[in-house]
């Protein structure tokens, strides 16, 4: 089973061997010891990498490759300096190291970044005061994000996030045939009411994190000098939005338990930051885009033998005739009254 169109074996990483990542790294000026393991990642290619010398003070870093042909260079510099932008400010994040002044490298036409290891662990979300706590960490981003709009990365639209993805999707995702207009009848009429929702929205636009799900948040244990608790150490899909993005994909359960989740986000939220409750009728109009572009990005990324061994339900009959029912379903959610705080 293929689920993409005239699908073959290449694919960007190819290219990417273990002695092109060192070269890479000695290109750059670090002096690596041997000690290089593959992180989790499936859109870039990301290595813990331990230094003979160290650099700033750590011994080891992180190299992340960019995946060829997503971002253009000034797209990743912005990504750079927003993370810097977050870390002079004193938000936890941790930012791209300069290095031979600049902190966007090429070896083998591969743009990486070399950025200081920091641990941690995935949050525990059923426990109030984490919620709280992350609310506030949130809020401290978007105050940073709302002082300068992003002039390179993308906007969070239902033409980039939805449209798009649906026809890319229709022109070359292998859907079985007799669930191919079942599909897109319930994806072109979620999607016209997402977008009536968002196009129709007085809610102003930030730079966000973007992808701001448990997995992409990290908590690393108070330390006696009060550090520790949530921290960033990526901002690969940063783009504009509004706030509500970095919140609802915190949310899980039934309606009850994610209106317990928001209020609490909220709560910490507004300590630090304004938020707009306008945005609470974002919430499915947004998860509905996030549905398509999924699905679209899984197709797109099929090549890539990460993808097939991580998701191999993907691409299914079971899993298109799914989508279409998730996707009547969120008919309903949008016309249903938002999340209340």
């Amino acid at each position: 089973m293929s689920s993409i169109k005239n699908a073959n074996a290449s694919h960007p990483y190819d290219a990417l061997t273990l002695d092109c990542v060192l070269d890479a790294l000695y290109a750059c000026g670090l002096c690596p010891d041997g000690r290089l393991q593959a992180l989790n990642s499936y859109e870039n290619r990301v290595y813990q990498v331990g230094l003979d010398k160290p650099v700033g003070g750590h011994d080891k870093v992180v190299a992340k490759f960019y995946r060829p042909d997503r971002w253009n260079e000034a797209q990743i510099q912005e990504e750079h300096d927003f993370a810097q932008e977050l870390l002079d400010a004193e938000v936890p994040m941790v930012a791209p190291l300069s290095l031979q002044g600049t902190t966007v490298h090429h070896h083998a036409g591969f743009a990486f970044s070399i950025s200081p290891w920091r641990g941690g662990r995935t949050p525990e979300l059923e426990d109030w005061d984490t919620l709280e706590w992350i609310g506030r960490f949130l809020a401290r981003m978007h105050a940073v994000g709302e002082r300068k709009m992003f002039l390179h990365r993308p906007s969070l639209n239902a033409q980039t996030m939805g449209q798009q993805p649906m026809q890319w999707l229709l022109q070359h995702a292998d859907i079985p045939h007799h669930l191919c207009n079942p599909w897109r009848s319930a994806c072109e009429a979620a999607l016209t009411q997402a977008a009536h929702v968002l196009q129709s929205s007085p809610c102003r636009s930030i730079s966000l994190h973007g992808d701001c799900h448990p997995g992409n948040i990290l908590w690393s244990p108070l330390t006696e000098d009060g550090h520790g608790g949530p921290h960033f150490v990526d901002l690969d899909d940063a783009r504009m939005g509004p706030a509500i993005q970095d919140l609802w994909m915190l949310l899980s359960g039934d309606r009850m338990q994610r209106n317990q989740q928001l209020s609490t986000l909220i709560e910490g939220y507004e300590q630090v930051r304004e938020f707009d409750r306008r945005e609470l009728a974002l919430i499915e109009p947004l998860r509905t885009l996030r549905l398509i572009h999924y699905s679209a990005w899984l197709t797109q990324r099929w090549r890539d033998p990460a993808f097939p061994r991580a998701f191999p339900w993907f691409g299914t009959e079971a899993y298109w005739l799914e989508q279409t029912t998730i996707l009547q379903g969120q008919m309903e959610a949008m016309h249903s009254e938002p999340l209340q705080i």
